[in-house]
């Protein structure tokens, strides 16, 4: 079995190309039907990208990783997930990669340019390993278990890397699309951006990566998905934030999650926003 590193590594020259054609096409994406009915439009936005990449992810790992445990967002629509031993977590050190092709595909199809590309290599017990490459900007993140993360240009490899510390983020926290509803306990401490409410189509509003940018000090999850939010929740918690489920408690292990999600996340830049994140919390019960 590879190391987490080993497996970044080898998947990065790939992920690269990933990212120059998502962003050379963007303009021009042609937008498949919706994937379910709902009216969470982030929910349910797919494009030829996200398949495209998928794809082409899928047929890198089956060439160099043939063993490795694959689950993509799309493994319902591509082709090679019979190909693959299991989408499944396995037992401790059998780890699963996964893979959200374009994290953002709503950013993504109204032109914005803070959509990414997320991999993961997941353990039982937790994370390994997380990249996330941002095209519009020529920049990856990554980080590895107790290492901190990291970031560099497209250009780079992980070795050229350096790592992320964010100085004073802007005020702001990000409130996922079923938590609306506690932008008026925060009013007065943080600028509340709500995704259900405060998503354009003209301005860009901070998604989840805001976090390794600094758009954000905060943000309340409804729930953390593997391959998107908790990766990137815990990419800020290597990086130092404060991260824990909406009582308080440290975040259970990956194998006692359903459905490839952590129960709700609250992620802090310090302590003291932390706190001020789980009392809004607490005044709804």
């Amino acid at each position: 079995m590879p190391t987490p590193r080993e497996i970044l590594e080898a998947l990065l020259p790939s992920l690269k190309i990933a990212a120059g054609y998502a962003r050379k096409i963007q303009a021009s994406i042609a937008v498949h039907p919706d994937k379910f009915d709902s009216e969470n439009f982030f929910a349910t936005a797919l494009t030829d990208a996200d398949l495209s990449i998928q794809t082409f992810i899928e047929v890198t790992l089956l060439s160099l990783f043939p063993e490795i445990r694959f689950y993509g967002e799309e493994f319902e629509k591509t082709y090679n997930t019979k190909y693959f031993r299991s989408i499944k977590l396995g037992p401790q050190d059998d780890y699963l990669v996964t893979l959200d092709p374009i994290d953002g595909t709503r950013f993504y199809m109204d032109g914005h340019p803070n959509y990414q590309i997320i991999l993961t290599v997941l353990n039982a017990d937790g994370f390994e390993a997380v990249i996330a490459l941002s095209p519009a900007f020529d920049r990856f993140y990554y980080s590895l278990r107790g290492q901190g993360t990291f970031y560099g240009t497209l250009a780079d490899d992980l070795d050229s890397c350096q790592p992320l510390k964010i100085g004073i983020p802007k005020d702001q926290v990000l409130l996922s699309w079923a938590l609306t509803h506690l932008a008026d306990s925060l009013q007065g401490q943080f600028e509340a951006i709500c995704v259900k409410t405060d998503y354009s189509r003209e301005v860009a509003i901070p998604n989840t990566n805001g976090l390794l940018t600094g758009d954000l000090t905060g943000a309340i999850l409804a729930a953390g998905k593997f391959i998107d939010g908790g990766a990137l929740s815990w990419m800020a918690k290597e990086m130092g934030y404060v991260v824990t489920d909406h009582q308080g408690n440290a975040l259970p292990e990956l194998s006692a999650c359903k459905d490839y999600q952590w129960p709700g996340v609250v992620v802090g830049a310090s302590p003291e926003v932390h706190g001020k994140l789980l009392k809004a919390l607490a005044s709804y019960g």
